[in-house]
């Protein structure tokens, strides 16, 4: 395992914007996690992330991921945890990047080397989350690929042992993968899932022509509805990474802008919605034009406090990230409900 397995360190700057709760903003170092998020479990914070560096996994043993390279070694999604937020450790691959996809819809048992590798197109986005009837963990990820080879979702379901892995098939008594059935969500860019409590669950993704579209998920959250989504949503237009939460009657939404893949200093924009994820989002304009020296990717909650996920890429545009770090950015409302501009 690279040198990255042992524990990093994090620095925390406590502040406070205007009115607004305390949050702090936090600086993660020297791990090899990207595009990912942090979830929290009582006392146990798991952090998920794409990695891309040489010697991160079985996969990358001799060669990190180029994205855009053909033939590129796709190395991986790895979990860390920490029980305060300073010290993180290694725990394990989330499931092997050498083994088969038994899903794919173009080629059943093909490596995942050729789902997440093909054309450079890497797999991206790990999104885990606590499925509400019956407590099983459930990792989404996209697989670009899959879009740009047959036009399918580029979107993969795996049920999971637990909140650290590992996942897919083999995996305890619910490993699986699945190709969600998606009929609005049907495009190949980056997502979060959105659980909105008694209003649904939801997937926010980025399409093609880099609008954002949003759809709701089924029972088993593998799946979305037929008919139950919305596109275009907010009018927005050259954008990527959304992000949703609440607070009281209204959800937030924030999504790097424009899009830029592995762009330094992208701006982060926000909307907002009192109708629910269907509803009518209305855009508030930027948190940030630099986004501290980075680009927004997820919402997370810790301790109850939401905190914006930007990676901060470097060098600018690079097609391996595997040095990039995590900047975690505290999200503040005034009074009237807006969001307040970052304050990095």
């Amino acid at each position: 395992m690279s040198p990255d397995a042992n524990r990093r360190i994090i620095r925390p700057s406590l502040r406070s914007v205007g009115a607004a709760a305390a949050a702090s903003s936090y600086q993660i170092n020297g791990l090899d996690a990207h595009d990912g998020k942090i979830v929290q479990v009582d006392g146990t914070y798991y952090l998920y992330g794409t990695r891309y560096g040489r010697g991160s996994s079985s996969a990358c043993a001799n060669s990190g991921f180029f994205w855009r390279q053909n033939g590129t070694p796709w190395c991986g999604f790895g979990v860390w945890t920490s029980t305060d937020k300073i010290n993180w450790t290694f725990q394990r691959m989330l499931f092997d990047p050498l083994s088969a996809n038994p899903a794919s819809p173009i080629a059943p048992g093909e490596s995942w080397q050729v789902t997440c590798g093909f054309g450079g197109a890497g797999c991206f986005n790990p999104r885990m989350v606590q499925r509400a009837s019956d407590g099983v963990w459930v990792l989404w990820f996209n697989a670009p690929g899959d879009y740009n080879r047959i036009g399918a979702n580029a979107y993969y379901a795996m049920g999971c042992a637990g909140p650290a892995g590992p996942c897919g098939p083999g995996a305890g008594p619910h490993g699986s993968v699945h190709k969600p059935n998606l009929w609005t969500v049907f495009g190949n860019g980056d997502f979060d899932l959105v659980n909105d409590g008694a209003n649904g669950v939801y997937i926010v993704g980025t399409m093609a022509d880099q609008t954002l579209s949003v759809e709701q998920l089924d029972v088993w959250w593998t799946n979305g509805v037929r008919g139950v989504g919305k596109s275009r949503i907010g009018a927005l237009t050259s954008v990527e990474s959304p992000s949703v939460f609440r607070a009281g009657p209204y959800l937030y939404l924030t999504y790097s802008s424009p899009n830029c893949a592995f762009c330094s200093s992208d701006g982060t924009g926000w909307a907002r919605s009192a109708g629910g994820m269907l509803g009518t989002w209305t855009p508030g304009g930027l948190l940030s034009s630099q986004s501290c020296t980075g680009q927004p990717r997820t919402l997370n909650f810790l301790d109850g406090l939401p905190y914006e996920w930007i990676d901060q890429w470097t060098p600018s545009g690079a097609p391996n990230q595997a040095i990039a770090n995590i900047h975690l950015e505290g999200v503040h409302l005034d009074s009237s409900g807006n969001l307040l501009p970052f304050g990095c």
